[in-house]
């Protein structure tokens, strides 16, 4: 029996051509803001000061989920996306967004429910109307990773991951990032899993500085078009295997 395909990806800059967070701040004109917080505070913390501060200015989550849905994403991935859930493969998000952004902008593009699983910082509306994010890992469950940010460790998401499927050894894993904290979960895949850093991004660069660190094959891709090329390249590579076994 052929190997299932888990595909998991990133979501800024990645499954999205942009960054949601800043799409936000850009077209909710909290730039003014965010430029003078950025040196105070850590990334997920100035995220959740800004949308307090939205609240503050009278803006409601229905406001910022207009915003998010204006958010492009390549036809042809989500086709693809489409495709590899209909064959069977697992698709799951792991990122540093939150889950606001991710399940608003996938639910306007049709594709939310081809994902198995989306782990990302939680997010709450609270009674007030106000939308309030929180860190993934928490005080009591932080990790001592230099590679990641203090309030989510890819590279831990990713172990659990495989610890959830080890019991059959029977699944690919292909990961499809772009950013700093994507090394960290490349790092724990296997020479029989993919990753699919975006070329000139830093994980392309962190991974050609360190090429003998990572076990998996390498695929870079450029934009979505390509990605969507390449992941179905790899889907129909991993068919033709099953139909030789």
């Amino acid at each position: 029996m052929g190997k299932r395909i888990v595909i998991i990806f990133d979501f800024d800059r990645t499954l999205i051509d942009d960054d949601s967070d800043r799409w936000v701040i850009t077209n909710m004109g909290m730039t003014q803001l965010y430029n003078q917080l950025r040196p105070t505070l850590p990334w997920n913390s100035l995220m959740d000061r800004l949308l307090e501060e939205l609240h503050i200015q009278g803006k409601t989550v229905n406001d910022v989920g207009e915003c998010l849905k204006r958010m492009p994403l390549h036809p042809e991935l989500i086709s693809v996306i489409r495709l590899a859930h209909s064959l069977g493969c697992d698709l799951k998000v792991v990122s540093d967004s939150n889950m606001f952004y991710i399940k608003t902008i996938l639910e306007h593009h049709g594709i939310y429910n081809c994902f198995s699983e989306i782990i990302t910082n939680p997010a709450v509306v609270e009674d007030s109307g106000r939308l309030k994010i929180f860190p993934y890992h928490d005080a009591a469950s932080t990790h001592s990773c230099d590679l990641c940010p203090p309030n989510l460790c890819k590279g831990r998401v990713i172990e659990q991951i495989q610890a959830s499927i080890s019991e059959s050894g029977s699944e690919k894993l292909i990961y499809v990032g772009d950013g700093r904290n994507d090394f960290c979960p490349t790092l724990k895949l296997g020479a029989g899993d993919c990753v699919l850093p975006r070329k000139d991004f830093p994980l392309h660069d962190r991974i050609l500085k360190n090429s003998q660190l990572v076990k998996a094959k390498v695929y870079v891709w450029g934009d979505g078009e390509e990605l969507a090329r390449i992941l179905l390249e790899l889907i129909n590579n991993n068919s033709n295997e099953d139909k030789t076994q």
